[in-house]
């Protein structure tokens, strides 16, 4: 099967921020498939790092407009759009002043990591999925790259699960060496919250930390994925998270190799087998 449809949901991409590896994965991998023949969007927030001139974004009124929830609050989503130079993609970017107009991504410049993070990622989580459904595009697949996309696997199969645009979609969640030793708070579980979710439903996200963002985008997701780069080294603490996620799911390892983009064609093409 090659002509899937592939929504890639990613923190950074190529060549608008790079701030680790996920940003040459989550530019490759699209470009790979594209040519197989799949038909590709891309999802990024607009971190207020990206220069907006420089790389000619602008914005999309008709999808513009939605006010997104974060707890017992509604923000304004913007959706901005790019094309990637010498490629036939796009990349559309998820904006809100409050939540990425600063200058920096997950830190500030005396590397405090922000304290609205878990907010910037919910909202951009349901901003990816609200985006999609206004396009009026249904993926086949979408692929969720490193922690702050944890949550649209869960969204996915319950608060979307019956929506035309995602019932037949399938979620790939890919784990990195990314980790951050903040915790959020305890209202951290009513946030994330939407409809047809329960508490029990979030027992992993209990712990407000990096592994909790990643126990709950590997249990809703339909696979999971532990990329690592050509040395193939993690921490030890990462190691520990992967064996814990393996207990409850498969966890398919890969490395940047010359096997890459293959081994990633077939974990979509099995899933919608």
């Amino acid at each position: 099967m090659s002509n899937l449809r592939i929504l890639y949901v990613a923190s950074e991409i190529n060549p608008f921020l790079q701030t680790t590896q996920v940003a040459d994965f989550v530019r490759k991998l699209p470009q790979a498939m594209q040519e197989r023949g799949m038909e590709i969007r891309i999802l990024v927030p607009r971190f207020g790092l990206i220069n907006e001139r420089k790389n000619r974004l602008h914005e999309v009124v008709r999808l513009s407009g939605i006010n997104i929830s974060v707890g017992d609050e509604e923000k304004p989503l913007v959706i901005k759009v790019a094309s990637i130079p010498n490629a036939r993609l796009q990349v559309y970017f998820i904006d809100n002043e409050d939540y990425f107009h600063r200058k920096y991504v997950f830190t500030d410049k005396q590397n405090n990591f922000f304290e609205d993070n878990d907010e910037r990622a919910i909202f951009f989580c349901k901003g990816v999925l609200e985006t999609v459904k206004k396009l009026g595009w249904a993926p086949d697949i979408v692929h969720c790259n490193d922690w702050m996309t944890s949550l649209v696997p869960l969204y996915l199969k319950t608060t979307y699960k019956n929506d035309p645009i995602f019932k037949s979609a399938k979620s790939v969640f890919s784990v990195y060496n990314n980790s951050f030793e903040h915790k959020f708070n305890g209202d951290l579980i009513d946030k994330v919250k939407m409809m047809d979710i329960d508490d029990t439903m979030l027992t992993s996200l209990e712990s407000g930390d990096f592994d909790g963002f990643i126990k709950v985008g590997a249990q809703y997701a339909d696979a999971v994925i532990h990329t690592s780069g050509e040395d193939g080294e993690n921490s030890a603490a990462l190691e520990k998270l992967i064996s814990e996620v393996e207990g409850e799911k498969e966890v398919n390892k890969i490395q940047d190799d010359e096997n890459f983009l293959e081994t990633h064609y077939n974990i979509y093409n099995e899933l919608v087998g």
